[in-house]
């Protein structure tokens, strides 16, 4: 137990250290970029104005100097003064303060030989290696080898998932619902072997989840089939022209794939804590057991993926309604796609639990639920 609490402490020195080490590195790395960048050194606000448009929606304008020192490139270490416009409702905009380093674009020298530039963007890179580093941190003090495992099956479904994308783009899109489909198959195998091992239960779990997942996809399509995809408005998808029944289907395959998942371990791990408490039960005792399990989780699953489907659609649905457009019209270009995501996911949460528990009944009624060659 004292060597356990010595190499906690350990570890999380070597987190804490690792973690200043790399915000340091991150804060100090413009001279790796191509991309001008500059920091804020002073701002100055110039003037602000009240605006409204046709429909009465009223916002701010302020427009505002910044000081702004060069920290790569020819001409680091020189000052510019760079104008920018920013609104209260910051949709298109943003309010830049003091210590703030921007991307810059179009740096040259003017008539008058003084430098100028227009912002393009704010530099994140650092504030999103610390929420890389605090994933891995918690992950790895609060579960240990387990959370190692974690942190390997999302690096490789990350690269999976660059390969897949890749893949469309040389094929132009012609089977995209066949990549995706094999990415979650792959997806699905490696995440379960890092995590779970060879095992019964690794098994089990796939099999549900595959089992649920494409299940659900197909009575979705056989339903959009027959009603002629009526009520589905394809032209809510920003910036897709082709192919857009099969892109819908892959994203909706990818989107349910995960909460499959979830109630399929779920279930899979209570019936394997319950055979070890309980070894003489029999078939019928254990799938009932895991039915009730999938009957818990599951309100709370399908009412999650309904408010993740939502809450992408929000900004665009806020729009259309301040803009004059009826709740009706609202929901059939903003959100219908997003709930036909959220019944898709439900049927395949429905149809993985009785798979789940016959799975794993029948595995655990004839052995254990060690590794798939016992």
């Amino acid at each position: 137990m004292k060597k356990e609490s010595q190499r906690w402490w350990l570890l999380l020195i070597v987190m804490m250290v690792s973690g200043v080490v790399l915000m340091v590195i991150f804060s100090h790395n413009q001279t790796l970029y191509r991309r001008p960048i500059g920091q804020v050194l002073a701002t100055k606000q110039l003037s602000r104005q009240k605006t409204s448009d046709e429909f009465h929606n009223e916002d701010r304008l302020t427009s505002q100097s910044l000081k702004v020192r060069l920290m790569n490139g020819r001409y680091r270490g020189r000052q510019l003064t760079i104008a920018n416009h920013y609104t209260d409702s910051g949709a298109m905009d943003q309010h830049y303060k003091v210590g703030d380093q921007l991307f810059l674009s179009q740096l040259h020298r003017n008539r008058h030989g003084r430098l100028s530039a227009n912002i393009s963007d704010l530099k994140r890179d650092e504030v999103l290696a610390f929420l890389v580093w605090l994933t891995i941190a918690l992950l790895l003090l609060m579960m240990r080898w387990t959370g190692l495992r974690v942190l390997l099956s999302l690096i490789a479904n990350a690269l999976l998932f660059i390969i897949a994308i890749e893949l469309d783009q040389a094929w132009q899109g012609g089977h995209v619902l066949a990549i995706f489909s094999g990415l979650a198959i792959l997806f699905t195998i490696i995440s379960l072997l890092l995590i779970l091992g060879p095992t019964k239960r690794m098994l089990a779990t796939s099999i549900a989840t595959l089992a649920g997942t494409f299940l659900a996809l197909g009575i979705s399509w056989l339903v959009f089939s027959w009603t002629h995809e009526r009520g589905i408005h394809y032209e809510s998808m920003l910036y897709v022209t082709q192919v857009q029944r099969p892109l819908f289907l892959a994203e909706t395959l990818l989107g349910s794939l995960g909460a499959v998942m979830d109630v399929s371990s779920d279930i899979v791990a209570t019936l394997f804590q319950f055979s070890q408490v309980n070894p003489q039960a029999d078939f019928k005792k254990l799938f009932l057991a895991g039915r009730e399990v999938g009957k818990s989780v599951m309100g709370p699953l399908v009412n999650v993926l309904f408010m993740i489907f939502m809450a992408v659609t929000y900004t665009s649905a806020l729009l259309l309604l301040r803009n004059g457009n009826s709740w009706g019209y609202t929901f059939s270009m903003s959100m219908s796609l997003g709930t036909a995501q959220s019944l898709i996911s439900g049927i395949g949460i429905v149809l993985a639990i009785p798979v789940a528990s016959a799975m794993m009944a029948l595995l655990l009624t004839r052995g254990d639920a060690g590794h798939v060659n016992d």
